[in-house]
C-alpha cells in the first residue's frame, strides 16, 4: 500500500527499524464498550436464567397441596349444628289447618266461647191457662191439663178445640199480652213445643192456650 492511500496519519509505527526488524501494524485504537459489551451480554444471560429457574420452582412448589389440605378441602360438610337441629321440629298437621310442633309450644287456637244458657222464664203459675183439644181424641185435654197442674199451675181448664174453626196443624202456644209471654213459653216447655210456635194472640178469654194434637 502506497503512502498516498493510507487512510491514517504517520506515527512512531511508521519509522522503520534496522534492517531485519519488523515493522509495527497499525491499529485503530478500541472504545470502552466495544471492550464492556461482552460481560454485559453474559450478565444479562446469566441474569435471564436465574429468573427463570425461580419461577419454574415457586410455580411447581405452588400447584401442589398437602394430602392433609387435599382431604380436608374435599370433604363436604355433613354434619348440623345442635341448635339447627333442635329448631327443626317434624311437625303434625290438624284437621282445621294449625300444625302442632314437636317441641313444648303454646296453642294458636283461640278458645271458643261456649253460649250462654238463658235463664227459664218464670211463669205465672196463677194465670188462666186453657187446654184445648185440637185432635177430638177422648181425654187429650184432660191429660195435658194434669200435667201442668201437677206443676204448680193453679188455673188450668181442658177444653175442646171451638167447633167451626180450623185449629192450627201442630201444637200451638197462644198468650194474650206480653206480660204472660214468660208463662206461655213455660207451658211450652212443659210439652216440648218449640219457642217458635209461641206467638202471641188477641185470645177471646184466657191468658194463655195451649193447642195440642197429642196425648202427653
Amino acid at each position: 500500500m502506497t503512502k498516498s492511500h493510507y487512510p491514517y496519519p504517520p506515527d512512531e509505527f511508521d519509522v522503520r527499524g534496522p534492517e531485519g526488524s519488523p515493522v509495527g501494524v497499525h491499529r485503530e485504537p478500541r472504545s470502552g464498550w466495544s471492550s464492556a459489551w461482552p460481560f454485559l451480554l453474559v450478565a444479562v444471560v446469566f441474569a435471564g436464567l436465574a429468573v427463570g429457574i425461580v419461577s419454574f420452582l415457586s410455580d411447581g412448589r405452588g400447584t401442589e397441596n398437602p394430602p392433609a389440605a387435599q382431604q380436608e378441602s374435599a370433604a363436604p360438610e355433613t354434619s348440623a349444628s345442635p341448635e339447627s337441629s333442635e329448631g327443626e321440629g317434624s311437625g303434625e298437621g290438624s284437621g282445621d289447618g294449625s300444625t302442632e310442633g314437636s317441641g313444648e309450644g303454646e296453642s294458636t287456637e283461640e278458645p271458643t266461647e261456649e253460649p250462654t244458657e238463658e235463664p227459664a222464664p218464670e211463669p205465672n203459675y196463677d194465670a188462666f191457662v186453657r187446654v184445648l183439644n185440637a185432635a177430638g181424641t177422648p181425654g187429650l185435654a184432660g191429660a195435658n191439663a194434669d200435667v201442668l197442674v201437677g206443676e204448680g199451675y193453679t188455673n188450668v181448664s181442658p177444653e175442646d178445640y171451638p167447633e167451626g174453626q180450623t185449629p192450627p196443624e201442630v201444637d200451638t202456644i197462644w198468650y194474650a199480652t206480653a206480660e204472660d209471654e214468660d208463662t206461655a213459653l213455660a207451658v211450652a216447655s212443659s210439652f216440648g213445643i218449640p219457642a217458635e210456635n209461641v206467638t202471641e194472640v188477641a185470645v177471646a178469654s184466657g191468658d194463655v192456650l195451649a193447642i195440642l194434637h197429642e196425648m202427653p
